[in-house]
C-alpha cells in the first residue's frame, strides 16, 4: 500500500475517529497510528498479515473496539490491560497459544472474540470483567474447564468445538467435585436470554448436571456432537423446565 493511501486513510481517521484498513496485506501494526493515539475509537485490520500488537497498543486510551481477524499473531502484550474503554476486542482466526492475566484489567469490554486461535487453557483473570456480555472460544484446543469460570458472569459462552471432557484439572480446585458444566455461571437477574454452547466437544451425558437444566437461567443450552445423543437430555430431571424456559425465549424473539 503506498504512502499517499495511507496519508489519505490517516486523515479521514482524525475526523472521524475509525480506521479501517482490511486485506491489504499488512505485516505490521502501522506504526503511523500513533499520531492519532487522542483520536481513535475504532481500528480494524483484519485480513493481514500481522505478527505482533505492540506494546504501544497500550497508548490508545480512548480505543472501543480494535479488531484483528485473520491475522498471524501469536500473543498479546501486557499494555492491552491500559485500555479502560475498550468494549470489543476480536482476534478470530490468529495464532493465539496464551492470553496476559492483564486482560482481566478491561473493565468496559463486553465483548470478547477469540475463536479459531492455539489456546488449549481457559484464559485466566475473566471473572473480573463484569461487563463482558459474550465469550467466543470457540474452535480452539480447550481440555479442561477450570474452576475459575465460576466467576464468570456472562450473558453467552462458546465453547463450540474444542476438546472439553469431563476430567478433573491438575491444578486444586476450590470446588471439587463439580462437573465441567456446573463450573460454568450465567448471570440470574438480567432480562437478555442466557446462552452456553458446548457443541462438538468430548463431554458424556453424565457430564450434564441436572442443576443447569432446573436452575440456571439458560434458555440455549447446545450440545450437540457430544458423545451423547441429544434427545437423552429428556430423561434427566430439570429438563421440563429448562423447555419452559427456550421456549419463552423462543417467541420472544420470533
Amino acid at each position: 500500500m503506498g504512502n499517499s493511501a495511507l496519508k489519505t486513510h490517516l486523515e479521514n481517521s482524525q475526523k472521524t475517529g475509525v480506521f479501517q484498513l482490511t486485506a491489504k496485506g499488512l505485516q505490521e501494526f502501522p506504526e503511523e497510528l500513533q499520531r492519532l493515539t487522542a483520536n481513535l475509537r475504532t481500528v480494524d485490520l483484519s485480513g493481514n498479515k500481522i505478527e505482533v500488537l505492540p506494546p504501544a497498543i497500550g497508548n490508545f486510551l480512548h480505543m472501543k473496539s480494535l479488531t484483528l481477524n485473520s491475522n498471524r499473531i501469536t500473543a498479546l502484550p501486557s499494555e492491552i490491560s491500559k485500555l479502560k474503554k475498550l468494549e470489543t476486542l476480536s482476534l478470530n482466526g490468529n495464532r493465539i497459544v496464551t492470553l496476559p492475566s492483564s486482560l482481566g484489567q478491561l473493565k468496559a469490554l463486553r465483548t470478547l472474540n477469540l475463536s479459531g486461535n492455539r489456546i488449549s487453557e481457559f484464559p485466566p483473570g475473566l471473572g473480573t470483567l463484569r461487563h463482558l456480555d459474550l465469550l467466543d472460544l470457540s474452535r480452539n484446543q480447550i481440555r479442561n474447564v477450570p474452576a475459575h469460570v465460576s466467576e464468570l458472569q456472562t450473558i453467552e459462552i462458546n465453547l463450540n468445538q474444542n476438546q472439553i471432557q469431563e476430567k478433573t484439572s491438575p491444578q486444586p480446585q476450590p470446588e471439587p467435585g463439580r462437573s465441567v458444566m456446573e463450573r460454568i455461571r450465567l448471570p440470574i437477574q438480567t432480562h437478555y436470554h442466557q446462552v452456553l454452547r458446548l457443541e462438538e466437544n468430548c463431554l458424556d451425558l453424565s457430564s450434564v448436571p441436572q442443576s443447569i437444566l432446573r436452575d440456571s437461567q439458560v434458555s440455549l443450552f447446545s450440545v450437540e456432537g457430544n458423545l451423547f445423543e441429544v434427545k437423552n437430555l429428556r430423561d434427566l430431571e430439570g429438563y421440563d423446565k429448562y423447555m419452559e424456559r427456550f421456549t419463552a425465549t423462543k417467541k420472544k424473539f420470533a
